[in-house]
């Protein structure tokens, strides 16, 4: 059996949690590193591109989310066979991932600044994307991303919108995704209630 590190921030959330959530769905005992971030100066040293997500595989240091989310979505199973399906779950996976880029360059940002660039991504980006994922949804059925089931796709929007909704992005309203997107509001709640998802918080707590 392989051995597994994932190293990430000390969050249950952003680019790891799907990959962390994958882990668990599949059974498949990793080792969950967890830094703050006052030590991700010197974490990054340690990464081809200076970034996390990483996941070390049997001493292999392997990086990029999405393909992550695939490999270890693969299997748990909750990636798509049919090519079709497989590619709405990977527009899905990477319209999160263009959102998540645009959050992550306010991160170094403070007052005045801050104010104006995440008010700015709640007007125009975080808008455009939600309503777009509310609208892919309902084109879907309205109760999962692709494939009429749970996907990997499922986890990243659960994990990205739940973020959204957190309170703790300043200047990111709670009511967003309600407001914005109601059906990716609806779909928090429904991943959440999941055996699996309840049972990996729970461990957590």
């Amino acid at each position: 059996m392989s051995t597994i590190k994932v190293t990430y921030f000390d969050v249950n959330g952003g680019r790891g949690e799907p990959i962390r959530l994958a882990l668990h769905f599949a059974g498949i005992a990793f080792e969950d590193h967890r830094f703050p971030f006052s030590e991700f100066a010197e974490v990054r040293k340690q990464t081809p591109f200076g970034q996390v997500p990483t996941v070390t595989i049997d001493g292999e240091v392997i990086t990029q989310s999405n393909a992550l989310c695939r490999y270890f979505g693969k299997q748990a199973g909750l990636y798509p066979k049919d090519d079709y399906q497989a590619l709405l779950c990977d527009e899905v996976m990477d319209a999160v991932e263009d959102v998540s880029h645009k959050i992550v360059a306010t991160f170094g940002m403070s007052g005045d600044e801050l104010k104006t660039a995440r008010e700015q991504l709640v007007a125009g980006v975080f808008s455009t994307y939600l309503k777009w994922l509310d609208d892919r949804l309902a084109k879907q059925g309205g109760e999962y991303f692709a494939d009429n089931r749970v996907t990997i796709a499922d986890l990243k929007v659960f994990v990205f919108a739940k973020w959204l909704s957190s309170g703790q992005l300043d200047h990111v309203p709670q009511m967003l995704v309600q407001e914005v997107a109601p059906r990716v509001a609806a779909h928090i709640e429904r991943i959440s209630h999941l055996e699996k998802v309840a049972g990996y918080y729970q461990s957590r707590s």
